[in-house]
């Protein structure tokens, strides 16, 4: 007998359309806000990490595509026990490592609404869509002390297709079609994402400059003039600097100020990597950090970061809106009938994409919901979490700072000041200590490379992170730690 989606006539008679009925409907989507309630209720009791092998998920997963239904609440029931208990838990407050993602509900029913009603938010042929980005990309123009008029921004799915839109435009504006000789500039600590950017939009490494950084991490300004100062005497065409405004490894904030004057006096475009720490600009402290940030021609933001939005929402501001507008429109036969006005925006002509979710909603509800306020308040209590715990680190005689708290992110390791390790124990150490807080899932916390040193790195941004979570992981590494040494006095 054939498992039919939900038991009664209707759907049966309808199956081949995939529709429920009214009270099928509902039952379902019950279940469902059911499920997401208790996650954000009860996520601080689940475990932060997932540790499977491929072998172990396919064990579990891998099947042929199924001819015919299945009921559709043991589907949710697999899914609800094998697909979230084996998914690691970004949102928990010991997960400490990458950026976590903290979200909130109102922005994840929100996103349930934006996906339910499947709005195209590509065009003006859905104006409240296109209306509410444009408010969004406002509020952050505002924020960032960007023209409003003049300026304009376009949500993508994250930081990464942010800073490809960004370099796209820059290399149009300053290039044009002939890019040959342009060279590009960041520091050692830039994100990833950019170097694939560069790759995609045809620059060849012997066009990139990678700009060492200073004890703070920051991109060196002498450094970063004679590079230029080089290449132009080389015949080369510099075109961009890269800066960043908090590293995913440190959080530091390069000079944004005096590059800027650089990019000034050269007529270099300035995109600024604020992927992590745009929004810190909420904080007092925060916007003192990033002093020199409103002189860009172009920031990348990821709400889905400290914005505490769900996936998939990154942004990408820019000063001047047509910069945009010349470098994405086209003009195909099929679009010529919902253009709009000039006074109107498609969102497909300031970006690579055509089919565009509504990402813009679950800003604009979330911000609506809880205010502006709450969010400084959010962005202000992580800040200072991660000052009070460097503090922490600093009382003990086993740790060491090796780059203080900083946007929220905060980088040390087991180093006794009663010991005489050598560097690679030490990198071993904290290695190891890494790998046995993964294995026991009380906590994430990975390690990274600062001064070819290995490190273990707590980036703090989500609000639900209390002190008490952060000295139970320290108290678990102390331990940890000990027992290492041990074995490490036998060898």
């Amino acid at each position: 007998m054939i498992d039919k989606p939900f038991l009664n006539k209707e759907t049966e008679s309808t199956n081949k359309e995939m529709v429920l009925s009214k009270q099928e409907m509902l039952d379902y989507g019950y279940q469902i806000v059911d499920t997401i309630v208790e996650h954000f209720e009860n996520q601080h009791l689940k475990a932060p990490v997932s540790v499977s092998t491929r072998e172990e998920m396919d064990s579990v997963f891998l099947e042929e595509a199924p001819e015919n239904p299945m009921n559709a609440i043991k589907v949710l029931e697999f899914v609800k026990e094998k697909v979230f208990s084996e998914t690691t838990n970004v949102a928990h407050p010991k997960f400490f490592s990458f950026v976590p993602s903290p979200s909130n509900f109102i922005s994840a029913m929100s996103d349930s609404l934006a996906t339910g009603f499947n709005i195209f938010s590509g065009g003006w042929s859905t104006s409240a869509a296109a209306e509410l980005e444009i408010v969004c990309i406002n509020w952050l123009l505002k924020l960032f002390n960007f023209p409003v008029k003049k300026g304009g921004g376009i949500f993508t799915s994250g930081g990464s297709m942010a800073n490809l839109t960004a370099l796209v435009t820059a290399r149009r504006e300053k290039l044009g079609e002939n890019f040959e000789n342009g060279t590009i500039y960041m520091s050692d600590q830039t994100h990833s994402s950019n170097i694939k950017a560069i790759r995609i939009i045809g620059l060849k490494k012997e066009q990139v400059r990678i700009i060492p950084t200073d004890l703070e991490f920051k991109m060196s300004l002498n450094k970063l003039r004679n590079a230029i100062a080089k290449d132009k005497l080389m015949g080369f065409k510099p075109f961009c600097i890269i800066a960043n405004a908090g590293t995913t490894n440190t959080g530091s904030v390069d000079n944004l100020f005096e590059i800027s004057k650089i990019c000034k006096a050269e007529r270099i475009w300035l995109h600024i990597d604020a992927a992590y720490g745009g929004g810190a600009i909420l904080s007092t402290k925060g916007a003192l950090a990033l002093k020199g940030i409103e002189k860009a021609n172009s920031i990348t933001i990821d709400p889905h970061k400290w914005f505490y939005q769900p996936y998939e929402i990154g942004c990408l501001l820019v000063r001047n809106h047509k910069w945009l507008s010349n470098t994405f429109t086209e003009k195909p036969e099929y679009l010529k009938d919902i253009e709009g006005n000039q006074s109107e925006i498609n969102f497909y002509d300031y970006g690579i994409q055509l089919t565009r979710r509504f990402r813009a909603l679950k800003f604009y509800m979330s911000i609506k919901t809880f205010g502006l306020k709450a969010f400084r308040e959010a962005v202000t209590y992580n800040i200072e979490l991660a000052e009070k715990t460097e503090a922490l680190i600093r009382k003990s005689k086993h740790w060491e700072i090796v780059a203080p708290a900083n946007l929220a992110i905060i980088n040390f390791r087991y180093n006794p000041v009663d010991t005489d390790y050598k560097e690679n124990e030490l990198d071993r150490i904290n290695q190891a200590i890494s790998q046995r807080i993964s294995n026991q899932k009380s906590a994430m916390l990975v390690t990274t490379i600062l001064q070819n040193q290995i490190v273990l790195r707590m980036c703090l941004i989500n609000p639900r992170t209390t002190i008490n979570s952060i000295k139970e992981t320290l108290k678990l590494c102390h331990d940890f730690a000990i027992e290492i040494s041990k074995t490490s006095e036998k060898r």
